[in-house]
């Protein structure tokens, strides 16, 4: 049995280029030679199939709506195991799911997250229960952040609200739409400062990746920019972050497979 290190992406607030950031290192990863599941956990306002270009038949919210076999909603993006799951759009009820409903959701997708390297969880912007929940059970939170005050702030409430309802202490942080490798130790510094000084955490910088005009065209051509110009600036930075992210599964795979997320749900009836 694969060991799957599974990964939220998190940001504090929304337009720092969350899920372009998550689709792209998750195809970085794969055409590394990692099996992947990306998993649009944007509950009701879900948009990693429109990045793809996609219409999928079925979303998550048919796994609690009806009888439906969980593989029959997994969409493959590539063949050798990059592979992605629709959540659904425009739905109050997933946006504001309770424990018990999360924890079926979860429960039902449990034989699907076998046999990958990795689940990249894109979790929506902000602070809503969903988000925190999910991103305290998995074995690696990446919080996206740009150099703007307002994103700072609001992935500095991120942190703490974490920390504070569930307890957790480690995160790794990516500093996008940066100008140059000053801005990201700049931004990086005031963020890692606050949470250092009032929370006593330390975040780990992963990488900056570069402000670049490929990116927003990869959006509008509805492909990923590694898919698209794998030597652009951006590009070339999201590769570097792969490599750490790499080199950190490697490091901890003996623990995979204890947390929440693929531990505690495995014994539970449902």
């Amino acid at each position: 049995m694969r060991k799957t290190l599974s990964v939220s992406i998190l940001s504090g607030k929304g337009g720092v280029g969350k899920t372009n950031l998550a689709l792209n290192l998750a195809f970085c990863l794969h055409k590394g030679g990692h099996p992947l599941l990306l998993m649009d956990c944007d509950m009701g306002l879900a948009n990693l199939d429109v990045l793809l270009g996609l219409a999928p038949e079925h979303t998550m919210y048919d796994l609690l709506e009806s009888d439906i076999e969980p593989q029959s909603i997994v969409v493959p993006i590539e063949q050798g195991g990059f592979d992605f799951l629709p959540a659904a759009s425009g739905l109050t009820d997933l946006i504001e799911m309770d424990n018990d409903t999360r924890e079926l959701l979860f429960h039902r997708l449990l034989p699907v997250f076998d046999g990958y390297d990795y689940l990249f969880m894109d979790l929506g912007a902000g602070i809503s229960p969903t988000v925190l929940s999910l991103g305290a059970m998995s074995d690696m939170r990446v919080v996206i952040i740009t150099p703007e005050p307002t994103s700072l702030t609001d992935s500095y409430a991120l942190i703490k609200m974490m920390h504070a309802q569930h307890g957790v202490d480690d995160f790794h942080v990516i500093v996008n739409q940066a100008e140059n490798p000053g801005e990201v130790k700049q931004a990086f510094q005031r963020l890692a400062a606050v949470c250092d000084r009032f929370l006593g955490i330390s975040p780990v910088l992963l990488g900056g990746v570069s402000y670049d005009k490929a990116l927003p065209e990869a959006v509008r051509r509805q492909t990923p920019l590694m898919r698209m110009n794998h030597k652009s600036p951006a590009a070339k930075d999201i590769f570097s972050i792969a490599v750490k992210m790499q080199r950190h599964r490697a490091a901890i795979v003996h623990t995979l497979g204890q947390s929440p997320l693929f531990g505690e749900l495995t014994g539970k009836e449902y």
